[in-house]
């Protein structure tokens, strides 16, 4: 089990991956990482097997030991193997070495619905399902894809397709109108102060090569304004729907809809496969997964991984804490 910290092993590891996505990236962990927190790749090679773990690393304060979190987004465990026919249980057993000879006392990770992941995970602590995710098929034809629309959805965006159209941001002041126009968002919705990302971020993140981003903006016609936009993020057969925002006094609009159906003619154009929605708001089937849904049923299975390595430890710091289902406990 090798830790890898440096970028250019951290990618030379992905490119025997065939199947990944940006939240495994060595930039996309650098820009996410939290004071304290050191990205790391966890590798274990046997053979020709090769199986990765992108993670963050944490102490834990006033103590001698530390544990394992993910980046925000849908990371989890990677493996250029057959997952349904590989042994995983020498790696299994060389992973919870590691863990013990290095006093990690849990592991947390969000996990990817659109990569096999649960048989490497067999047996160390508890995968649990939270809700589901849209999926767009952007590898069917276009006009196939398109029937999956509710009528009131498709009418929507005929319509908006006369008031309004979608422009690629190329220049700073692109970038930063697609911010503004996410920060308004966020205080309307009383978003978290984690949500609120800085300029430098979004700025950042434009520039990185690990993976591609677009900002598609919708400009209203006739005010001649930015009312709406979105971050898409393209790794592989792969496009995120990450981050996006309207403009509160055209929320009636219901632009949004417009940049999701550009995407995916885009991305159905560009060869993708998989066009991820996202779920609702903590994987709740709520107003914004109903809105999702409305693109597409093609429904996956959102999971996170929870494993208590050292369960004295464990109990041990969590002993002040109130009951929740916060996981570790202790950071409730």
């Amino acid at each position: 089990m090798k830790e890898i910290t440096d970028k250019k092993e951290w990618n030379a590891i992905l490119e025997q991956i065939e199947n990944y996505d940006f939240y495994h990236t060595y930039d996309y962990h650098n820009i996410s990482k939290n004071e304290g927190e050191t990205p790391i790749l966890l590798t274990y090679t046997k053979d020709k097997a090769t199986i990765a773990l992108p993670i963050l690393l944490r102490k834990i304060p006033n103590t001698i030991y530390s544990d394992l979190t993910s980046v925000y987004g849908y990371a989890g465990p990677l493996c250029n193997v057959d997952v349904n026919t590989y042994d995983f249980s020498d790696f299994k057993t060389t992973f919870n070495a590691y863990l013990d000879s290095n006093n990690i006392v849990s592991v947390f990770s969000r996990l990817h619905p659109y990569i096999q992941q649960d048989r490497i995970l067999e047996n160390l602590g508890d995968t649990v399902s939270l809700g589901d995710v849209v999926n767009i098929d952007v590898s069917l034809p276009i006009e196939q894809s398109r029937m999956a629309y509710g009528k009131s959805n498709k009418n929507q965006i005929n319509k908006l397709r006369k008031q309004c159209e979608v422009v690629k941001a190329e220049t700073k002041e692109e970038i930063l109108e697609f911010v503004d126009i996410y920060y308004e968002n966020m205080k309307r919705l009383n978003a978290k102060e984690n949500y609120f990302f800085s300029k430098e971020y979004f700025l950042n993140f434009m520039e990185i090569s690990d993976f591609d981003t677009d900002i598609l903006l919708v400009r209203h016609l006739e005010s001649n304004t930015f009312v709406a936009g979105s971050m898409f993020v393209k790794t592989k057969q792969i496009v995120q729907y990450h981050l996006s925002g309207t403009r509160t006094e055209h929320l009636r609009l219901k632009p949004s809809k417009l940049f999701l159906d550009e995407m995916r003619l885009q991305a159905t154009q560009q060869g993708f496969k998989v066009f991820n929605l996202g779920g609702g708001l903590g994987s709740e089937h709520d107003s914004l997964f109903e809105f999702k849904a409305s693109f597409s049923k093609d429904f996956r299975t959102f999971k996170v991984w929870k494993y208590i390595v050292n369960h004295d430890i464990y109990d041990e710091l969590s002993q002040q804490k109130d009951e929740t289902d916060f996981f570790p406990k202790y950071r409730s």
